[in-house]
């Protein structure tokens, strides 16, 4: 470990970044002269590049490969394993990743000592296949790493388009297809349908048998489009206000005002089906493109909207009458297809890279499980 750095030694700003466990892996917030690092460097252990460093306590057993940027690590929190040329950093890097840390000892430990590490065995194989392995994984984890910036880049193309195609107060969206140059039209949410309750006076042991199924909570907050992978069963009685194809749902309550009156829309055509109790239902009675509502009562314009009628102090609550007095901007139905299916296509894009990246997770746990005795 490199030698112990007292608190007078370091500032808020600096020539070289001191880590400390809670920076480990992250942007520094302390730093130590020039003149110390390049002293300490030389007289004390420092890794060498290829090293890894690993969290011995908080997050144990994180793992971050020293580069040989200017740095220093807090001591005894941080550490590396200085070791002969039988063994290379590549296999060790993904050797470690087998090993359970914090169940070392049979039980939960609070932090990694010296001999936590130096007592674990590990299997080695000869150098050649050390190699083998450790860059056949490394390629694996490369590739998870373009994937996620990949996902992430998805993301802000997404949040960009919500952002700039539905209109706002000006009646006019920031970005356009051509041909369409016309005024979009102001209407209330009360001026497009009517709204009708979710599931009422049902305890806790109604669910989880029956025939019929509720949208949940979770789906209805998490989607734009209603996931019918995300329903659970129930027994109902006909009093119960089922869902038909096309009907939005709203949440009426949570924890944070950014998240009250999430909303998504039902396109299953399942039959016997019913909306969670902490939901509230808006049936459309004028046309409107079905992904167009969707995404448009996601886009910031109008979750900005929604947030104004969020009340409360630990939990937030709104009232389905005055989310239904909020007014929103529709254009024609042609431009709203165009609109609606080109998110629609983001958004699909979006869950692939998800699934896709899951599956290379599942490789690379996969090999993990199989490249070492």
């Amino acid at each position: 470990m490199n030698k112990r750095i007292f608190k007078n030694q370091t500032s808020p700003n600096g020539d070289i970044p001191f880590y400390k466990i809670g920076t480990f892996g992250k942007k520094a917030d302390s730093f130590i002269s020039k003149k110390l690092y390049e002293k300490y460097k030389v007289k004390y252990p420092y890794p060498k590049i290829g090293d890894l460093l690993i969290s011995a306590s908080g997050s144990i057993g994180r793992i971050i490969e020293y580069k040989g940027k200017k740095a220093y690590f807090q001591d005894s929190n941080i550490v590396w394993l200085s070791h002969n040329s039988k063994l290379l950093n590549i296999y060790l890097k993904q050797y470690y990743q087998r090993i359970n840390w914090n169940n070392i000892e049979g039980t939960t430990i609070k932090r990694l000592y010296n001999k936590d590490i130096l007592t674990t065995h590990i299997s080695v194989p000869n150098i050649k296949e050390q190699k083998r392995i450790g860059n056949l994984l490394n390629l694996v984890d490369n590739l998870l790493v373009l994937q996620k910036r990949k996902y992430e880049e998805l993301k802000l193309i997404k949040k960009f388009l919500l952002q700039n195609m539905f209109a706002d107060n000006a009646f006019y969206p920031n970005l356009r297809f051509k041909g369409f140059v016309y005024k979009w039209k102001q209407y209330k949410l009360n001026d497009l349908g009517y709204t009708f309750s979710g599931l009422s006076g049902k305890s806790k042991k109604d669910f989880g048998h029956g025939k019929a199924q509720y949208v949940t909570y979770m789906n209805v907050f998490s989607n734009p489009i209603a996931n019918l992978e995300m329903t659970e069963h129930i027994e109902i009685d006909n009093k119960q206000n089922s869902v038909k194809y096309n009907d939005i749902f709203f949440t009426t309550s949570s924890e944070t005002p950014e998240e009250v009156g999430m909303s998504s829309i039902w396109l299953g055509k399942e039959t016997n089906t019913y909306l969670n109790s902490f939901c509230f239902g808006f049936r459309l009675t004028k046309r409107i493109d079905s992904y167009y509502i969707a995404f448009m009562l996601r886009s910031p314009s109008f979750r900005r909207k929604m947030m104004v009628l969020a009340q409360g102090i630990s939990r937030f609550n709104i009232s389905k009458n005055k989310v239904m007095n909020i007014k929103i901007l529709l254009p024609k139905i042609s431009e709203q297809k165009r609109v609606g299916i080109t998110i629609k296509k983001v958004d699909n894009t979006v869950k692939l890279q998800v699934k896709f990246i899951n599956k290379i997770k599942k490789f690379r746990k996969f090999l993990l499980q199989n490249m070492f005795i």
